[in-house]
């Protein structure tokens, strides 16, 4: 009797605790099939695979989600710090980003991406800047993230560089000429998504014609909104009303629409997002650094919210670690709306499925369950911040670090195990990113 081969692109993770995040959040003691870019099977076991991985001892999690990064600016960490968000956006941020080249945004990319995969980040969000999205799309598909990426887009605003104000028709021609090239490649890992960068810099016919190719096309809008006072008073100042309930007025809310920070939003402004069923990320690093504020997040979790996390850009954070945002989450809602205001599953909840949920792929992504896609991360909790281990949700959400992962997969594919970024060459990354940005403050000798 002939004994059929495992297939070629097959890997059993043995032994593990799987924190599945299901239905019924089932946390199981068992084995993890994956065939090809999917998970196969669940439990245990009487399965071969081409690959087996001892995971006793280590705990299986969905790749965690980050639903509000900027790639594009991973190179500036470190350039703009200890400022607050308009500040911060016009005298240094923007300047930069007029600098960047086509190399300088690549390496950017990659330089992000590595430090994501190696804290265990399978899928994001991404804004890229207004110029050269392409080289952001091929660090993406080459590295073997998974994105829902588009270029920024700015056609109003006082203050803002020259290079980087657009013509409101070259920039919606562009977004879709971007959108017809790359929506679905990478075997489906890369998704479009139209970026108005907020709306203190767009002017009123763009947003109503991103509105409406969004939904010609049947892709997702991100921006920011409400994340500072300041902004929040120029926008009532020149359209009339707040944030969200402008963005409302102009039939921009909905399932479609992903709103990072909504900080400063009145009452009425989080029923609206409610009714609507408008995403919200929450970026607690990056709100507290630019002392914008604390997000209404347990009050819009009780109204039934889609709520998930992300880092947002490495110049308003420094790290781009999503255990981070997830113990942040976690801690600064407590002393205002009390100890069980955020408990760790439901964080946990916002870093997996919320995150996936905001992409639009919750069937596909987001927890582990057969048939998804194999998009997982093996975490070890041998460590003495580890010891004893307890329950599960609060040792991923309070203990547990970026250093602990060992593991990160993608649509099947290992893409970092025991410290090797299997995809992305560390050390040229490293290099090529230092020798952009130093290439990038040639052109702004008035900021350095």
């Amino acid at each position: 009797m002939l004994t059929k081969e495992p297939p070629s692109d097959s890997i059993i993770f043995k032994n593990a605790l799987i924190v599945t995040m299901n239905q019924h959040k089932e946390v199981l003691q068992g084995d993890l099939l994956v065939e090809g870019n999917r998970i196969k099977a669940i439990g245990n076991l009487d399965a071969k695979a081409q690959r087996v991985i001892d995971a006793r001892g280590k705990v299986l999690i969905p790749g965690l989600i980050q639903a509000h990064v900027h790639l594009c600016q991973t190179i500036f960490r470190g350039q703009a710090d200890d400022l607050e968000l308009l500040d911060w956006l016009n005298t240094r941020i923007l300047p930069l980003e007029s600098a960047h080249d086509p190399e300088s945004i690549y390496f950017s990319a990659l330089l992000g991406i590595g430090e994501m995969f190696q804290a265990g980040t399978t899928a994001i969000i991404d804004m890229e800047s207004v110029h050269y999205t392409e080289s952001a799309f091929e660090a993406i598909i080459q590295s073997g993230m998974r994105a829902v990426s588009g270029k920024c887009m700015i056609d109003h605003g006082e203050g803002i560089p020259e290079r980087l104000v657009e013509k409101t028709e070259d920039s919606l021609q562009e977004s879709v000429d971007l959108l017809e090239r790359w929506h679905g490649s990478g075997n489906g890992r890369l998704h479009y998504a139209f970026c108005p960068r907020f709306a203190v810099s767009c002017s009123e016919p763009l947003l109503l014609q991103v509105r409406d190719l969004a939904e010609k096309y049947g892709v997702l809008i991100h921006t920011h909104a409400s994340e500072n006072r300041s902004e929040v008073d120029i926008v009532r100042a020149e359209r009339g009303m707040d944030n969200v309930a402008y963005l409302n007025h102009l039939g921009l809310t909905g399932e479609r629409l992903v709103l990072a920070h909504c900080i400063w939003v009145s009452e009425e402004e989080i029923d609206l997002l409610a009714h609507t069923k408008t995403n919200v990320v929450h970026c607690p690093s990056s709100n507290l650094k630019l002392a914008s504020g604390f997000a209404p997040i347990p009050a819009m979790i009780e109204r039934g919210i889609n709520v998930s996390l992300g880092a947002d850009g490495a110049p308003c954070n420094n790290n781009l670690d999503p255990f981070l945002e997830m113990r942040l989450a976690a801690l600064i809602h407590k002393p205002r709306h009390g100890p069980a205001s955020m408990p760790a599953l439901k964080v946990l909840e916002l870093a997996t499925l919320g995150g996936a949920r905001a992409m639009g792929l919750e069937t596909e992504i987001g927890s582990l369950e057969a048939g998804k896609k194999a998009d997982l991360v093996m975490i070890n909790r041998d460590g003495l911040h580890c010891t004893p281990w307890n329950d599960i949700y609060a040792q991923l959400v309070y203990q547990l670090k970026a250093g602990d992962v060992a593991l990160t997969m993608v649509d099947g594919r290992i893409v970092y195990e025991n410290g090797i970024l299997s995809t992305i060459d560390r050390d040229e990354v490293i290099r090529q990113a230092s020798l952009s940005l130093a290439r990038i403050k040639k052109k702004l000798p008035h900021l350095f």
